[in-house]
Formats: structure tokens, sequence, C-alpha cells
């Protein structure tokens, strides 16, 4: 098989990013501590990065899911496309920040049974609109919506997975190392 490409290109830092890229850097550091290696690779189109952030925003605030429900969708499209970093970012997150089970935690990451019925619903779903590519069937939004969620989070869910395949084709092509922040929930697909 052949060697995956990997841009050339330096990523952005602080202090070489242009001017497009440097508030969205700036941004990032203000609200996290530090830059992100990911964000670095993906400022060097700064509209991905852009794109990338405020989708973010928008599913964290209004996409209707909880804490742990938003980790399941972003760690279960991550998953899926076999990105190590971010399942380790949001591995990360859904340890420590957003009180995702452990046990469901595991069962994503070893891509197993959900012991946790919406969880698993939820899961399913987005798997389904992953590899459907948006087209799930009657039966299959019928049981989302039987699980307790709300037909305007089938958008949702969309909006999940533009988010998600911004960051991880970008890593895919970017191949940033994973920030020591992350680097306890280190994946590998």
């Amino acid at each position: 098989m052949a060697a995956e490409y990997q841009i050339q290109m330096a990523p952005q830092t602080l202090d070489t990013a242009d001017a497009k890229a440097r508030p969205l850097l700036e941004q990032a550091n203000q609200t996290l501590g530090f830059v992100p290696n990911m964000y670095a690779g993906m400022a060097k189109a700064p509209g991905v990065l852009s794109t990338y952030l405020h989708g973010y925003e928008l599913f964290r605030e209004d996409s209707g899911f909880t804490p742990p429900e938003q980790e399941v969708v972003f760690l279960t499209i991550s998953r899926l496309n076999g990105c190590g970093y971010c399942m380790a970012a949001h591995s990360m997150l859904a340890d420590k920040v957003s009180q995702v089970p452990t046990e469901v935690l595991e069962a994503i990451r070893k891509d197993q049974p959900i012991p946790d019925q919406r969880l698993a619903a939820l899961a399913e779903f987005t798997r389904v609109m992953f590899e459907s590519r948006g087209m799930p069937s009657q039966d299959d939004v019928e049981a989302f919506l039987e699980a307790g969620f709300k037909e305007q989070q089938v958008l949702q869910i969309v909006l999940a997975l533009a988010v998600k395949t911004l960051s991880n084709y970008a890593n895919h092509v970017n191949h940033p190392e994973v920030d020591d922040a992350f680097a306890g929930h280190a994946w590998q697909d």
C-alpha cells in the first residue's frame, strides 16, 4: 500500500500565521490556553479552520444534544473516519469535561455495543447517516425519534458530520501530532 500523503506546508502558528489565520489562532489560544496542532494544520487554508470553528460552536450551542450526546456523535464520526487525533481529543473531552460514562466511552473507542440504550441509538443513527451519505430510511429516522430525539436533530447530525469531515480529513492530510492535553487518551484504529 502506498504511503499516505502529507501536506508539506508549514503549520500556521501565532508567530507565522497570515492575516486571515492569525485571528482564528489567537481566539483558540485565548479560549483553550494553547493552539491545538490540528488548528495549526487547518489554518494552512483559513477557510477550513474558520468553517470548522463556526460549525463546531453552533453544534455545541444549538444542537439540542447534551454534552455527553455531543461527544457520542463526534466520537462515532471520528472513529468511522479513522481519525486518531480527534478520537484522542474527544475521548479526553468525553472523560474530563462532558461526563460520558466510562463504559460508553470505551465501547465507542473499541467499536463495541454501547451499554446505554439512548446513546446506542444516537451512535447508530450517526453511523447510518455517515454510511448512507445522509440518506437514512424511514425506519432509521423512526428509531432515532423513538429513542427520544427530535426531527430537527437529524439536521444537527448533518452539521456534526460536516464539522468532523473538515477536521478528520484535514488531519488525514496534515498528520498533526496529538497534543499533550489529549495524549493520555491516544487511540489507534
